[in-house]
């Protein structure tokens, strides 16, 4: 049995283990293409998509040592069916997280936009270093997720046992997995890439990311500018925030857009009955999350109870798609006036029961806690945070512990991420919403910025995280016509083009089935009401 270590002991380790492996652009021509491994593709066996090829890729642990240890990662493609005149090369795709698999993307996207178009292309995912399929799969606590968790909210006494738990969670990464923590940066991914890219025999790429998804994407073309052809970037991280910072945008930002579906639900007071104002909804939802400090709901068929923790993570996802908001306000609705728990259940094994380990956990705290400087103090965060969580009460506590093992983390970061230049970029088109919660619009501004030759594309008044394919003509066709034949959107302006948003949804009560399904991954990648990662 693996002796836990202590908070001070988590500190001390952080100097016995280093820092991490210090990060620099890279000559353009740095991957060797003799080492770029093979690929044997073979059927992935899917009955939906007959011709979806999958294979492993082997690539370097530390390409500081390309010669040293090697990992795999799990790919999968749908081939170009075009004459061969008429194709453009291979796609990379990648949704987010940090971690996410992308191993959904190419026969969902394919689906999305016209096959004349989808046929030109070679669709390529993959499962980011240390995750899902590739190999190895790093777990850190398989059960960290389980309910029920300590509260999030300060003052409610489980101060300590965040901190610790936040703190053992780091030691026990560490006790397994030092030898690959330390090289499962964004960098180290776009190195990858590069492999792939290698491996695949093209000399450029094309690449679709949302996300955190466009921070792998611009870190891939500042190292490799010259082996982009066709870039997208969909719900932009900003290239120099910090990862502590952004998470205080986000947390700002899911406040205005909580307030928004307490708006939305006021108006429909007819179906809910939860008040007629925004401040009255709010009320109600704090209401509930009082009642289960007090009496936890059992998350049967997910293991354990639904305390104010699986309460709060059930809701946050609002933010970043509103076709939840029915299925929330119902939760409510269905708790305070019909005395009806099963909304509640069926709504958090539907989106935040956990799956069978830790998931992208891993890989979400190895990108973000090593690649910039955080605050490793707790009374520095528990100020700072309290400012914060006073304007931003809604996310602030949640996200705080959601990131806090990064206090902890043995391999310091920073203190800053790789700057990105656009230096030999070909034009690389941007999409952003105005209301997005994850990644708010300064980052997609930001962007736009530091990649002079760039186009962003506006969704005024948008709030979904990642705006492509969800039916907005205007946003989709501009995906279309830039991937077709490298067409960009004619405005001269500092947003070349501004999209409308989509309704809001129809207010409906989401009557409780007979069953609800539990799983981390309830919500299929491709359900619309699906959202992926943090970032």
């Amino acid at each position: 049995m693996r002796r836990p270590l202590t908070l001070l002991a988590v500190a001390v380790s952080t100097v016995l283990l280093g820092s991490a492996v210090p990060v620099a652009a890279a000559p353009d021509g740095d991957s060797r293409e003799t080492d770029a491994g093979r690929l044997a593709w073979t059927s992935c066996g899917d009955a939906t998509t007959p011709a979806l090829q999958c294979a492993m890729l082997e690539v370097p642990l530390d390409y500081a040592h390309p010669d040293g240890r090697k990992i795999k990662l799990k790919l999968n493609r749908l081939p170009a069916t075009a004459p061969k005149a008429k194709q453009q090369g291979p796609i990379l795709l990648n949704p987010g997280g940090p971690g996410d698999s992308g191993l959904w993307m190419p026969a969902y996207i394919t689906g999305q936009i016209p096959a004349d178009v989808a046929s030109t292309y070679d669709w390529i995912g993959f499962d980011p270093r240390g995750t899902n399929g590739s190999e190895p799969h790093v777990v850190c606590d398989a059960h960290y997720f389980d309910g029920e968790r300590p509260d999030y909210q300060l003052g409610h006494g489980t101060e300590k046992a965040w901190l610790g738990k936040a703190a053992k969670y780091a030691a026990d990464c560490a006790a397994d997995w030092s030898w690959i923590l330390p090289h499962m940066t964004t960098v180290d991914s776009a190195r990858d890439m590069d492999r792939i890219r290698a491996a695949l025999g093209a000399k450029k790429i094309n690449f679709y990311g949302g996300s955190w998804g466009t921070s792998l994407g611009s870190t891939y073309g500042q190292l490799f500018p010259s082996r982009v052809r066709r870039m997208v970037l969909d719900s932009i991280v900003g290239p120099t925030i910090s990862w502590y910072d952004h998470n205080i945008l986000q947390d700002k930002e899911h406040q205005r857009r909580f307030r928004a579906f307490a708006q939305w639900t006021a108006k429909a007071d007819s179906v809910y009955h939860l008040g007629t104002d925004a401040d009255a909804v709010i009320k109600k939802y704090y209401a509930v999350e009082d009642a289960l400090r007090t009496t936890p709901v059992s998350a049967a068929p997910a293991p354990g109870k639904i305390g104010p923790a699986e309460f709060e993570d059930t809701f946050y996802g609002g933010g970043y798609n509103f076709l939840r908001w029915p299925r929330m306000a119902t939760v409510l609705s269905g708790y305070l006036t019909r005395h009806d728990t099963r909304p509640l259940t069926i709504a958090y094994n539907r989106y935040a029961a956990p799956g069978a380990d830790d998931g992208a956990f891993p890989n979400y705290n190895a990108t973000q806690c090593t690649e910039s400087a955080w605050p490793r103090d707790w009374e520095f965060w528990k100020k700072d945070q309290a400012k914060v969580n006073a304007v931003a009460p809604f996310y602030t506590y949640n996200n705080m512990w959601y990131n806090a093992a990064c206090m902890f983390w043995p391999y310091q970061g920073g203190p800053e991420r790789l700057k990105i230049t656009g230096k030999g970029l070909p034009p690389v088109l941007l999409f952003q919403a105005t209301e997005d919660a994850a990644t708010p619009y300064a980052g997609g501004v930001a962007m736009h910025k530091a990649l002079p030759g760039s186009k962003l594309v506006v969704q005024n008044g948008g709030s979904f995280h990642e705006v492509l394919f969800h039916g907005n003509a205007c946003l989709d066709d501009t995906f279309v016509a830039y991937l077709r034949d490298g067409t960009l959107p004619s405005g001269k302006g500092f947003i070349a083009k501004t999209c409308a948003p989509e309704a809001d949804p129809a207010p409906t009560y989401v009557e409780p089935t007979a069953t609800a399904k539990a799983s981390g991954s309830a919500v299929s990648p491709t359900d619309p009401e699906a959202v992926h990662g943090r970032f």
